[in-house]
């Protein structure tokens, strides 16, 4: 083992609240960082200066497959903030040795270090993915904030040429999920003939699972406004 050591925002025992594992018991590792900095973050502690937390707490990655066996799940997901600005080569290969089945939740925008079991790839128009990451993915989650971003996220991922391989789900950002002009357009995106889509949602945030895990923080109130959801 090395002394590297992981920078870590938040752990805590929860359930896949998105894609092809909702609803699976997972452990969340969520690292701190990312450059990508997207306004809407509801991870915005992990990135944002007014709500960067005063200490970082540092952990390696035997504490961190300690957790995640303690929870005694099957399934960790390393997210962030972006997980990809660190090597996740280390922390990855210890959890596969205790046969855990590991999901990593990415932008894309950086090399991923490591080989996990699953690559959720949710790419982001202020730092595009890399052309190797978009073949590595194994779902792409396209977060829409207004109608036209499900062409624009869907050029990005059809250069790849992923549509028949991958899963490619649909997202509404979160303070626009009662927005019908959104909701609409997945909606009718999803009925065209031969769709490659899938209606996509966050189930995690309606059962309010994660907070049920007293190490799970809060999301950051970026706008101010709560009932948006950031």
């Amino acid at each position: 083992m090395s002394d590297q050591t992981y920078p870590v925002h938040e752990v805590f025992h929860t359930f896949q609240g998105e894609g092809v594992h909702m609803g699976r018991p997972a452990f969340f590792i969520r690292l701190f960082g990312c450059p990508v900095q997207c306004p809407w973050c509801d991870s915005a502690g992990t990135w944002h200066p007014k709500h960067t937390p005063k200490n970082i707490q540092r952990m390696t990655a035997r504490e961190l497959v300690d957790m995640a066996l303690e929870a005694k799940v099957n399934h960790v997901v390393i997210t962030g903030g972006e997980p990809c600005v660190h090597d996740l080569n280390e922390l990855i290969n210890l959890l596969h040795e205790h046969e855990l089945f590991v999901s990593i939740e990415t932008s894309g925008a950086f090399e991923i270090k490591g080989i996990p079991d699953w690559v959720t790839l949710s790419p982001k128009k202020w730092k595009l993915p890399i052309q190797a990451n978009l073949l590595r993915a194994h779902e792409f989650k396209l977060i829409i904030e207004e109608p036209a971003d499900i062409e624009y996220y869907s050029d990005i991922i059809s250069d790849a040429k992923r549509w028949s391989e991958a899963h490619v789900w649909l997202h509404p950002e979160w303070s626009q999920r009662e927005n019908n002009d959104v909701l609409n357009a997945i909606s009718n995106a999803l009925k065209q003939p031969h769709s490659p889509y899938r209606a996509g949602w966050q189930i995690h945030k309606l059962y309010r699972v994660d907070f049920l895990d007293v190490r799970s923080k809060a999301s950051v109130p970026l706008g101010g406004d709560l009932s948006k959801g950031f």
